[in-house]
């Protein structure tokens, strides 16, 4: 049977504090998607989502989407980039016109999205986003297409992905000094929204917490819309480091226990178990971790201890995060812990404990030809980046460019447009 023909390909990177990941992706001629490759590897030159240092950075990027174009047999030119860091921002701008009960056509939405443009402030940052997320009818919210309907005034719900300049120009540039032009910078709240959240979950709300090394990101979904984020300068790397410190070991030692032998739930057996510091192969190297016997092993419970005081921090963060973001009552059910951190043994039972809420862990959807290594929370927003790209987004500053003015829609009457085709064609 021939392979399937791709109609359209689509190239990610994912650059994130512990680990830089890249997929190719494809459209067939059906419509499906289909991961033609993907790959990942150590990060270099990045800190807490920030580039620190450019000609590291640079080659991690490129020895990710290399990996990633040998296993596809493809490659890509343009990719799309998951960012974390940055001082990510979230919020919604909204936009009213008069529409005078008449039947609304694309060109009236076309125009209240260009005349919606003048209501995004960004204060100095950058504007990552800037998506329609619903329109209003008359005061009548969540309509998701307007057209064809008939209304005395119109509104948008404008979502606003906002980040500091600085950051994401560095980002952009080791990105292109890979060789590569970017088609987006794109928040990973709205790439892991779109990977781990159902339809139906973001519009009767939810809380998706991305757990990575050293940023969590706490983002609010409502109406079918990214309502509002905080960023914690915390993560799972700051467990790595609390073990390495807690029993004198390298940070390699102490990531392989936390992932190997690492939970968030004590038993009553751990006092009696002991784990080795060193890893099969490595007996008798180094010098002995603190706390350990003669062969270099140390008690479960104590690891599990460090874990967990690490996470306690990191809960009470979070619950701080959502407290100022109104997650609460009806609204505030449903929590979604997605992203490397949440890869650890027992993190939602411990969750659910430390928060208050049902807490499930997001997983990466089933994608055809995605590596089942890369099928884990970790690579969340790598998968939804290219959902994300297939999915088309209108952004209101890409619409109208090619129109010398923008025009306000209670303006254009009969004579208004005859007028507009006038100037437009002649």
């Amino acid at each position: 049977m021939p392979p399937p023909r791709i109609s359209r390909v689509f190239g990610a990177v994912n650059i994130g504090s512990f680990r830089i990941s890249a997929i190719v992706a494809g459209i067939d001629e059906v419509g499906d998607m289909i991961v033609l490759g993907s790959g990942h590897r150590a990060s270099q030159g990045i800190r807490r989502g920030y580039v620190t240092d450019m000609t590291a950075a640079t080659y991690a990027i490129r020895d990710a989407i290399d990996r990633a174009e040998k296993m596809a047999d493809t490659a890509v030119q343009k990719v799309w980039i998951g960012c974390s860091g940055a001082g990510l921002a979230s919020r919604v701008d909204q936009f009213d016109a008069e529409i005078g009960g008449r039947r609304i056509e694309q060109e009236d939405i076309d125009q209240l999205l260009v005349s919606a443009r003048e209501v995004i402030q960004p204060d100095g940052r950058m504007v990552l986003h800037a998506q329609p997320a619903q329109y209003r009818l008359d005061g009548a919210h969540g309509v998701a297409n307007p057209k064809g309907l008939h209304a005395e005034r119109l509104g948008v719900d404008i979502h606003v992905m906002l980040a500091e300049g600085a950051p994401i120009r560095n980002l952009t540039e080791a990105v292109q000094s890979a060789h590569l032009e970017v088609e987006a910078v794109v928040g990973s709240p709205i790439a892991a929204g779109h990977a781990c959240l159902s339809p139906e979950e973001r519009d009767l709300g939810v809380a998706l917490v991305e757990f990575g090394a050293e940023v969590t990101n706490v983002s609010i979904y409502e109406q079918g819309m990214l309502k509002d984020m905080a960023a914690i300068p915390m993560g799972s790397a700051d467990i790595t480091d609390a073990i390495a410190s807690a029993f004198g070991i390298r940070r390699f030692q102490a990531e392989r226990l936390k992932c190997v032998n690492g939970s968030a739930i004590a038993s009553p057996t751990d006092h009696r178990e002991m784990i080795p510091v060193n890893a099969p192969g490595e007996e008798g190297n180094g010098p002995l971790a603190r706390h350990a016997d003669d062969k270099n092993r140390i008690p479960r419970a104590e690891l599990i201890g460090v874990i967990t005081g690490q996470l306690g921090v990191l809960m009470e963060e979070v619950n701080k995060a959502l407290k100022m973001m109104r997650f609460t009552g009806q609204r505030g059910k449903q929590v979604v812990f997605t992203g490397g951190g949440a890869e650890l043994v027992g993190l939602a039972d411990y969750a659910q404990a430390a928060i208050g809420k049902p807490v499930r862990i997001g997983r990466v959807p089933h994608l055809k030809g995605l590596a089942e290594a890369h099928i884990k929370p970790g690579f969340s927003t790598l998968a939804g980046l290219v959902l994300y790209a297939a999915a088309d987004p209108v952004d209101i500053r890409a619409i109208g460019r090619d129109r010398g003015q923008s025009v306000r829609l209670g303006s254009l009457g009969m004579a208004g447009r005859v007028y507009q085709a006038l100037r437009e064609y002649f």
